[in-house]
């Protein structure tokens, strides 16, 4: 009972967050089909805003999705990684939660290089990571937050 607890409540928000990242690079989230809607939604906020700006919004906003993605991927697996300790934080739980990011987010660009509208990119795997490192500084400033 205490294993399916444990699993449900730790391991399956990792997973299924997981197996979203792993969706978001298939064809269906390629820079030619997310395009659209995101002009659309910049037109909206913005509809003075030239070609060359709409391009470089689009840039900027798929980048961000990348360090949003990954950013929650840390968060959860210092929280995998934690579990039910009593302590708040450990330094450990933080390093293997950013290799873990980083595994991931190679694995995934790989995953890109076999999809026909996706590229593989190092420079992808170093914002990924970074969204995990972030996720750690968070993660204690929170814990060392709340221990005050």
């Amino acid at each position: 009972m205490n294993f399916k607890r444990n699993f449900a409540k730790y391991w399956l928000p990792l997973l299924l967050w997981m197996c979203f990242i792993f969706w978001m690079s298939t064809e269906t989230f390629s820079s030619e089909n997310t395009f659209s809607w995101i002009e659309m939604l910049l037109r909206f906020l913005a509809p003075k805003i030239s070609a060359q700006e709409m391009v470089f919004a689009h840039v900027l906003i798929r980048k961000a999705a990348h360090v949003t993605e990954y950013f929650v991927l840390g968060l959860l697996l210092f929280r995998t990684f934690r579990g039910n300790s009593a302590l708040l934080w450990n330094w450990r739980w933080s390093f293997f939660a950013v290799i873990g990011v980083a595994l991931w987010a190679a694995s995934d660009e790989f995953h890109q290089s076999f999809v026909s509208t996706r590229t593989a990119s190092a420079v992808d795997v170093s914002i990924d990571t970074a969204g995990g490192i972030l996720a750690q500084f968070v993660a204690a400033l929170w814990y060392r937050y709340r221990r005050k």
